[in-house]
């Protein structure tokens, strides 16, 4: 994955609160609210997350993160020297965190296009949070151990950067690498969509193979699969494309990530068995299929998890 040296990157997409003390102090919980999802889990909370609720307590708790923290006016501390070190793709292409802020710009400069064209809504542009630990959000208190999540109470993409080498390939055993992150943003960012769309508010059921939760997390795999099929044409606003190539290699990082969060995969490493009743987000083949889908057909039509019985592919 190598991003154009030319583009030119918007960091106002981001809210780096790393280093910045949550509120809310300590662990807290998991976030609540947003749909009310049994177990305290909210819709675009825990089980929209990459991170299944059954998952918590094979994690454990991360904190830190890469950047200084500087002094705010109202006491608190936040890192945030994005807007000067991440301006262009070669800052990408140097630095993981201006990477994410590329990943971030391109998949929402699709959407806005792509979303009027394939589905007559437009798209509005909502920012990444990144923090540290733990943080306040409209779907209550959140935590490293949640992993990455929308919420749509606030219509914000939550995420500790930590993730992506402490759980992702620390504890769920990916192999990581800068598409796999990618993958992961374009499927929280899936779901900002299907907040659009309103399909993440006729959610009904939330657990089990065939449920509403795992219709959504495999509809939010293909949405990240669609941006992957037209990433290397996505322009920044002076027309320049924030990708200039995507390789097999980049491709096969984020099915493996795909792989790795499946609910049969982290049931299995965690519980030594699987359960698909407890199921919220889909198997391993089934994100994998899914992801593969949103690639070859490049529509949000080809999504479309709710209308067919067989998930499997």
């Amino acid at each position: 994955m190598r991003f154009n040296p030319k583009a030119r990157l918007n960091t106002s997409q981001i809210r780096d609160r790393r280093g910045r003390r949550s509120a809310g102090g300590g662990l807290g919980g998991l976030p609540t609210g947003g749909g009310g999802i049994p177990g305290g889990l909210p819709a675009g909370g825990g089980v929209i997350g990459i991170i299944i609720a059954l998952v918590i307590a094979f994690l454990v708790f991360k904190s830190g993160g890469s950047a200084s923290p500087t002094s705010t006016s109202d006491g608190t501390t936040v890192s945030s020297d994005i807007q000067q070190r991440c301006q262009t793709g070669e800052d990408a292409n140097t630095y993981e965190d201006c990477a994410i802020v590329a990943d971030v710009n391109s998949i929402q400069s699709f959407w806005a296009t792509a979303l009027p064209k394939q589905a007559g809504d437009d798209y509005v542009d909502v920012p990444t949070e990144w923090f540290t630990g733990s943080t306040p959000t409209g779907c209550g208190q959140a935590t490293s151990a949640v992993g990455p999540f929308y919420c749509p109470e606030d219509t914000t993409v939550y995420i500790d950067l930590t993730f992506f080498h402490d759980m992702l390939q620390g504890d769920l055993g990916a192999k990581g690498g800068p598409f796999a992150e990618a993958y992961v943003l374009a499927h929280e960012y899936g779901h900002h969509v299907q907040d659009i769309l309103g399909t993440m508010s006729a959610m009904k059921t939330f657990q089990g193979p065939k449920s509403d939760s795992v219709r959504l997390e495999l509809q939010a795999d293909c949405f990240a699969g669609i941006w992957t099929k037209y990433a290397t044409q996505v322009p920044d606003a002076s027309g320049q494309p924030y990708i200039l190539d995507l390789t097999q290699d980049d491709i096969n990082s984020a099915l493996d990530a795909a792989q790795a969060v499946g609910d049969d995969r982290i049931q299995e490493r965690s519980e030594g068995r699987v359960n698909p009743e407890q199921w919220t987000h889909g198997s391993s083949a089934q994100r994998q299929h899914w992801f593969t889908v949103g690639m070859q057909q490049g529509t949000i039509s080809a999504c479309d998890t709710f209308g067919t019985d067989n998930l499997d592919g």
